[in-house]
């Protein structure tokens, strides 16, 4: 059964237009809005209307994968909630500190619109191919509400609780972990690869068994290969991760030795040519090509 559900999706990078793709693919209505300039026309093609956010803001639901804290709370500010649909459900699908996610809830629910805080795991081919998961924190009835979207746009979902801050904890938790797989990766081979072992092979025995996971499955390939173009996650976002792990762990009292080695790191490939531009797994080659400073 196809559904007609008019959908709102705010911010067009790659997982942005990832999402919008799987929106339409899964039978929904969808209008599109960008903070900047894009190209629209596969979308638009496919059936996406582009509209102005003040008609974005008036859908029943709107969903939103905008890059960092300060665009989320610009685009959605009082001064706009307030021309939003009074009981409209805003899905932030964005990575954001907990501080910002709590500032958003308050916005909204001044306003008499709902809001949850999902964050997503995966990459953009996870959300094309529905294998995306999502973690919800919001009020019951609003993630009831949108259970119907999450169904059709994620492989599973959690709901964690009302407290909004606990799906974005629980995302850092997530991204935190797989910054430490990406230089494990990149160490371990730098390891074998200068003791003449074949990376690919070490890579094959790596994750037969002991590491099956979607991050050392997924990244120890492009690591090995060095294949880090087409990037799906730049070093820049890969950083502001890190950024908002130290925060939110400071926020709770709580060091963490690694984040300011794996914060230098990110500082130390955002600066080289070689490497600034590519996927934020590239990191792993400031350890292989011993330019670790």
């Amino acid at each position: 059964m196809v559904d007609k559900t008019r959908v709102s999706l705010i911010g067009l990078g790659s997982m942005g237009t990832a999402m919008a793709h799987r929106l339409l693919d899964q039978g929904f209505d969808v209008d599109i809005w960008n903070r900047s300039a894009k190209d629209i026309d596969e979308l638009r093609d496919k059936g996406a209307r582009q509209v102005e956010l003040i008609e974005a803001l008036r859908n029943d639901f709107v969903m939103s994968l905008l890059s960092n804290d300060d665009a989320a709370l610009d685009v959605f500010s009082d001064e706009r909630l307030a021309t939003a649909k009074p009981g409209a459900i805003h899905i932030n699908m964005s990575t954001l500190s907990p501080a910002a996610s709590e500032t958003l809830a308050s916005r909204h629910d001044a306003h008499g619109i709902g809001y949850i805080a999902a964050p997503v795991l995966g990459r953009p081919i996870a959300i094309t191919s529905g294998k995306l998961l999502v973690v919800a924190a919001g009020k019951a009835g609003d993630i009831d509400a949108a259970g119907h979207i999450f169904d059709k746009i994620a492989a599973q979902y959690w709901n964690v609780g009302e407290d909004h801050s606990k799906s974005n904890f629980v995302k850092l938790g997530v991204n935190y972990n797989l910054i430490h797989a990406l230089q494990a990766i990149g160490e371990s081979v730098a390891l074998v690869e200068s003791a003449g072992v074949d990376a690919n092979t070490f890579m094959e025995i790596l994750t037969h068994t002991a590491f099956t996971g979607s991050a050392y499955v997924g990244y120890g390939p492009m690591i090995v290969n060095r294949a880090y173009t087409p990037r799906g996650f730049s070093m820049a976002l890969g950083l502001k991760d890190v950024k908002l792990v130290e925060d939110a762990a400071a926020s709770l009292g709580l060091t963490l030795p690694v984040a300011t080695v794996l914060h230098q790191l990110f500082d130390q490939a955002l600066v080289d040519p070689d490497l600034k531009d590519l996927d934020w797994s590239a990191v792993a080659e400031l350890t292989r090509q011993k330019k670790i400073r």
